[in-house]
């Protein structure tokens, strides 16, 4: 059992250290050399690990993606709240979450220029990674409805505000270098105000 909790906590050492790498390389150049040294370990131990660079990526948004959902649901199993409060405190748990990984998002927003050099479409691989976050957004909006707590409404408009609402924070947050997503959430509050039935 301690080998499992060793083994997982390397991998967590490794994501750290290669995101610095990312940040401080990019993505087009970092390499699983640069990697390993900033690891201090060889590439041949760094295999045990990960099979590439790419694979360290996608380790971290899956390490992310992971996380995130399950306190998602935590927050959906809360019998004590109703819809518009599980929403508000859903999204507002999303833009915490990417506040605390803003560095993990930069090497995201660097992957995508660089897959938008090459003849890969970069707006199909978000989309596959989003579109469970937007499906649990709107299934949300339409248990709302059905409880008659949220106004009924189209449920595909609410969920792009919605979900518009957290790419603007990504957009603050990488882009614009803003030290905070929190101006979003009085944002996304007053959304849900509007959507509750009163």
């Amino acid at each position: 059992m301690s080998i499992v909790v060793e083994h997982e906590k390397r991998r967590r050492e490794i994501l750290e250290r290669a995101l610095d790498v990312f940040m401080e390389e990019g993505f087009e150049n970092a390499t699983f050399q640069k990697i390993a040294n900033r690891c201090g370990i060889t590439r041949t131990t760094l295999y045990i690990y990960f099979k590439n660079k790419r694979d360290i990526f996608n380790y971290s948004i899956k390490q992310l993606l992971g996380e995130l959902e399950r306190d998602i649901s935590g927050v959906r199993e809360q019998k004590d709240l109703n819809c518009p409060d599980k929403l508000f405190r859903v999204i507002s748990l999303i833009l915490d979450r990417l506040e605390e990984n803003r560095r993990l998002l930069q090497v995201i927003l660097d992957f995508l220029l660089y897959l938008s050099k090459s003849d890969v479409v970069p707006e199909v691989r978000v989309r596959r990674r989003t579109l469970r976050l937007r499906h649990i957004i709107a299934t949300m909006m339409i248990e709302g409805i059905r409880s008659g707590e949220i106004i009924p409404v189209n449920v595909r408009t609410a969920d792009d505000l919605l979900y518009g609402l957290i790419e603007s924070a990504i957009f603050r947050l990488v882009v614009l270098k803003r030290p905070s997503a929190g101006e979003l959430k009085q944002a996304v509050e007053l959304t849900i105000e509007q959507l509750r039935i009163k």
